[in-house]
């Protein structure tokens, strides 16, 4: 249990690391402070810990050698990432990131310039991070603080879980819900497509008038689902700005739009 609870905190610090990070490296790259990153609503990016933790768990706290270490963590990092992401893609039919708009990348999962980010963080990690933290928590669990701590982060982190898997998929559920309406309005003035050379002018307008009023109601039901979208689901939307829907793209597309127009 000790050694459990141990590597939870450790995860713990690395992904609250990895979630600073990914802010400071955004809001430089957008020369902005960005919008709130990561899968969990709170500051924390578990792709992260996950990463550090298989790093240090693999390499046995780092090779001797720091290039060694740098090519290793560089492997092993992506290779997390890579299967994270097929793993997400998979569960919520989403493409959380996309790394295709950068060069050498892998099927736009992985790239090589976040590769060679990745490996020097774990050098850093290595040989230089991990020992004093390491100290601190081992003279945290000395004191008897660790184990209960642990417990507690524990039931906080698995509720943001459940909150965040909870949102995903709601936001799937709403896209499907969307594309249905698309779908039936499209079906339905197709249904009452007037032909102007044969329809006496009476039908004409009676048809019209059909057909407006099917855009009416797809825009009501359109306009329910948009705002039935509560804070969690419009946070995540914003923290994966290259997220897209392996099923519906077309949905999800206006759903961003809609959702940058409500910042205005």
């Amino acid at each position: 249990m000790t050694r459990f609870c141990f590597l939870f905190l450790l995860l713990l610090v690395y992904s609250l690391l990895g979630w600073c990070g990914e802010m400071v490296y955004c809001s430089i790259g957008q020369r902005k402070l960005c919008e709130k990153r990561g899968f969990l609503n709170g500051p924390l990016c578990p792709i992260y810990g996950h990463g550090a933790l298989v790093v240090l768990l693999c390499l046995n706290g780092g090779c001797e050698n720091p290039l060694l270490t740098f090519l290793l963590g560089a492997v092993l990092t992506s290779l997390v990432e890579y299967v994270t992401s097929c793993a997400m893609e998979k569960l919520f039919h989403m493409r959380w990131w996309d790394y295709s708009r950068y060069r050498f990348h892998i099927n736009g999962r992985v790239c090589l310039l976040n590769s060679t980010l990745f490996g020097l963080a774990s050098v850093f990690l290595c040989h230089f991070a991990n020992p004093p933290i390491a100290a601190r928590l081992t003279d945290l669990f000395s004191s008897g603080a660790g184990v209960p701590l642990a417990l507690f982060l524990m039931v906080v982190y698995l509720a943001d879980i459940v909150l965040s898997v909870r949102s995903a998929l709601r936001i799937g559920d709403r896209l499907e819900k969307l594309n249905a309406v698309h779908d039936e309005l499209a079906k339905k003035l197709e249904e009452l497509r007037p032909d102007p050379h044969q329809a006496l002018e009476s039908r004409y307008q009676r048809l019209e008038a059909a057909r407006a009023a099917a855009r009416q109601a797809a825009q009501q039901k359109l306009h329910a689902l948009y705002e039935r979208q509560d804070f969690f689901e419009r946070r995540m939307l914003r923290a994966f700005p290259t997220m897209r829907s392996i099923h519906h793209p077309d949905a999800l597309k206006k759903l961003k739009e809609h959702l940058e127009s409500r910042k205005k």
